[in-house]
Parts: C-alpha cells; sequence; structure tokens
C-alpha cells in the first residue's frame, strides 16, 4: 500500500478524510460482543426508553474506536496514530449514521519526528458535536 499522506502535505486548518459510519443495531450488538459491554440501552428499545432515552444509543467507546479508525486510515501505511483522547458529550442514537471528522490544529517537528495535532469529533446528522476529542499523529516525510 502506498503512502497517502506526508507530513510537507499538511497544512493546520486543513480537514481530514472524514469517515462515515451506519451503526445499526446489528452493529451494537457486535460492539457489544467484542467490548464486554451489555448494558442494556445499547441493544434493548423497551429498556432503554425506560430510562428516559428516546431509543437505544451507540456505545461511547464504539465512537472512540471510530475515530482511532478514522485517523489510522489517513495516516496508513507508514504513519501512526500516538495519542487519541475523547469526551462522551452527547447521545447518537441507533439505526443513524455516526460521522467522524478532523481538522489540523498544528504540525511541526520535535526529536526526529514530524507530529500533526487535531481536533476530532462525531458528529450526527444535525451537525452537533457528539465525541469531541483532540489527537496527535506522526507522519513520514517525502525527504525520508
Amino acid at each position: 500500500m502506498e503512502q497517502k499522506v506526508y507530513f510537507e502535505d499538511v497544512q493546520e486548518g486543513q480537514e481530514i478524510p472524514a469517515l462515515t459510519m451506519h451503526c445499526d443495531s446489528q452493529r451494537l450488538v457486535m460492539w457489544a460482543a467484542a467490548s464486554g459491554d451489555f448494558y442494556q440501552i445499547h441493544y434493548d428499545k423497551d429498556f432503554a426508553q425506560a430510562t428516559g432515552l428516546p431509543e437505544r444509543i451507540v456505545h461511547g467507546a464504539l465512537k472512540h474506536a471510530l475515530l482511532g479508525r478514522m485517523l489510522h486510515e489517513w495516516v496508513a501505511p507508514r504513519g501512526r496514530v500516538k495519542r487519541l483522547a475523547v469526551q462522551y458529550r452527547g447521545m447518537d442514537m441507533v439505526n443513524e449514521d455516526v460521522i467522524c471528522k478532523g481538522v489540523v490544529t498544528k504540525k511541526y517537528r520535535q526529536d526526529g519526528e514530524n507530529i500533526v495535532e487535531l481536533e476530532v469529533w462525531t458528529e450526527n446528522r444535525q451537525g452537533q458535536k457528539t465525541t469531541p476529542g483532540t489527537a496527535i499523529v506522526i507522519l513520514p516525510s517525502r525527504e525520508g
């Protein structure tokens, strides 16, 4: 696989390629099985509504993982995700798209690494940021 993005190609303020994932009930059940998070608000509609939610909600950790996937797909194959931190600030409902986005906030060289800092987030179809966060990736240089 050929490198898609190099440090020299990145500019502050640049948006990175978004990732959209439809989170239906099957995806939530698979995530519950993989993660061990079987809290009923993620798969039992009656239970979720009894707690006051309008519908089942997407796991926060799944949204975190989707942001990591977006970053990995952007920097692969020679770049790497060094840090990803998020906050769970809003709910995404089952059977809707979770849209992952990011923008470069800073780039610099330090200790021999090409460092790119980003603001990342998930948003719902109304454009509300539901899982804001920050990330640091290391990119290869065209110069070797």
